[in-house]
């Protein structure tokens, strides 16, 4: 890697999160947790801290088959066993597994329902950054709905159709509310009005992957 690749890296090292990781379900097959905001997923470049390494210990099977952004805080579910693995993948890329967030948004939205649809892609000049791009962008959709509007901010209820990297927090600044507590996308004022990101995997509801039966695994909002 040259020198002007690894500048386009961010080298951000998070603060220590002391949270612990909240197990809502485990079995042979399937591990389910309530990650506290401010932890990674899986081991980062610099810091190796996450959900993951704390689990294994318990569970040495645990297999990753997605992941919520190091600020973003809720449910998370990981396979525990091959078959898990390759089952919740495929319900992954078949869409079938609901995903319902909670976020704090700058302002007043306006109407009480409605979707954002805009192509995103990578932004290579400023890693891990997003941007919209209507030509060269990959298709991504969000539904939202108006939870409660409070004084400066609304609370609403996320429902990703798809799942690209960052797609709520670009949906929500590309439509004048981001986020509040976003060091990303969020202008000063929006990113000052919250001592975190004010985003929260609420709900996961997914077929169990030997049974085949229907669950469902929700984590209470902190914000």
């Amino acid at each position: 890697m040259s020198d002007s690749d690894e500048q386009k890296f961010t080298h951000h090292v998070p603060d220590p999160c002391f949270e612990e990781v909240e197990v809502l379900h485990v079995d042979d097959h399937l591990i389910v947790a309530n990650k506290p905001s401010g932890l990674l997923s899986v081991p980062g470049r610099y810091v190796k801290d996450c959900v993951v390494h704390r689990l294994q210990f318990d569970h040495p099977d645990i297999r990753v088959v997605h992941r919520l952004d190091l600020d973003t805080s809720g449910v998370i579910a990981f396979a525990n066993s091959q078959h898990a693995t390759s089952d919740l993948n495929r319900q992954f890329r078949e869409r079938t597994i609901g995903k319902e967030y909670e976020a704090l948004v700058f302002g007043h939205v306006e109407p009480d329902e409605g979707e954002v649809d805009v192509p995103m892609r990578p932004d290579p000049e400023n890693r891990p950054r997003q941007l919209v791009d209507p030509e060269n962008g990959k298709p991504s959709l969000t539904r939202f709905r108006v939870c409660e509007r409070l004084v400066n901010a609304t609370r609403v209820q996320l429902l990703p159709v798809t799942g690209r990297s960052h797609q709520l927090r670009i949906h929500m600044t590309h439509i004048g509310h981001p986020i509040l507590g976003c060091d990303l996308y969020a202008h000063p004022e929006a990113f000052n009005a919250a001592e975190r990101l004010c985003l929260h995997a609420k709900v996961l509801e997914l077929d169990h992957p030997r049974s085949g039966e229907r669950m469902r695994f929700e984590a209470g909002v902190s914000f």
